[in-house]
């Protein structure tokens, strides 16, 4: 068996064209509005900020960069989101991680206004998502579910294992896979026995950090496998946390890394925009 490949470009494609095509619609309205804001100078932030400016023009979306100096204060962070929150052309607001260590993550995240946060990260989002009527949903985990409907399979009862438990992609993922009705086991670092886990599912999720932890011959044979790590190995190389070509010899389906989950996540961050303007003009 050769696992099918899961083309995250393409289908993102797809998405962008989708939110394209329906923010046309509104342009006797005005433009969904995202506003970016980045803290410091992070090349890496840089780099991803850039991309979601590219895709935001490419669907129609007004983006809006906030470049801010790497000393700013946290209360003049929290002003700038108030700001937005106030400011009826902004339908999202992104605000760029990791932070500078002086400013609080949680505190700046939880001023967002939950009708514009499209990263899906304030709790009140995702305790919708946890009582099953989501509204903004993380987009990582999102964008995995976008994934999955293109396999075609039935996901209710399917066996589900999410190796790792962040509050960013493992957490609210299990609970995307718990809405879809699967039966979910969340493996994390006090989990024992890691491998007998994957090796029982029939959908594994690994959302990690660490390039090769799970092994090609734990998968189970059919299982569809959706690699979210992302690791720089020290030739420059990018990989993700499961070894691909073992694991693609046994899986049915499999996310490369690169070009599988990540271009994903900035569709659905356009998705949530869009969703988060229909919230906004109705």
């Amino acid at each position: 068996m050769t696992a099918t490949i899961l083309d995250g470009k393409a289908i993102a494609q797809q998405v962008t064209a989708q939110v394209a095509a329906e923010a046309a619609k509104q342009a006797h309205f005005r433009a969904p509005g995202l506003a970016v804001i980045l803290v410091g100078n992070d090349p890496a932030s840089q780099i991803y900020v850039n991309h979601k400016k590219r895709a935001c023009e490419a669907a129609g979306i007004l983006s809006m960069s906030h470049t801010l100096l790497e000393d700013i204060l946290e209360t003049e962070l929290l002003e700038l989101i108030d700001t937005l929150n106030a400011d009826d052309t902004v339908d999202g607001i992104l605000l760029q991680l990791p932070l500078p260590k002086h400013i609080n993550s949680e505190t700046a995240l939880l001023r967002i206004d939950p009708t514009k946060d499209v990263d899906g990260f304030h709790p009140e989002n995702l305790g919708r998502l946890a009582q099953g009527h989501p509204r903004l949903r993380p987009c990582t985990p999102y964008g995995v579910m976008t994934l999955l409907k293109q396999t075609g399979q039935k996901l209710a009862g399917l066996e589900a294992v999410v190796v790792g438990a962040s509050n960013i992609v493992g957490r609210p993922m299990a609970l995307e896979l718990l809405l879809a009705d699967c039966t979910v086991t969340v493996c994390h670092r006090q989990t024992r026995d890691v491998a007998e886990h994957v090796g029982r599912a029939d959908l594994l999720v690994v959302a990690v950090g660490k390039p090769g932890l799970i092994k090609g011959d734990w998968i189970k044979p059919g299982a569809i496998v959706i690699d979210i790590g992302i690791n720089r190995l020290e030739n420059g190389s990018i990989v993700g946390d499961v070894e691909f070509e073992a694991a693609r010899e046994r899986a049915s389906w499999i996310t490369p890394v690169p070009g599988g989950v990540g271009p994903m996540t900035i569709a659905t961050l356009l998705q949530n925009t869009l969703t988060a303007f229909h919230l906004h003009i109705e």
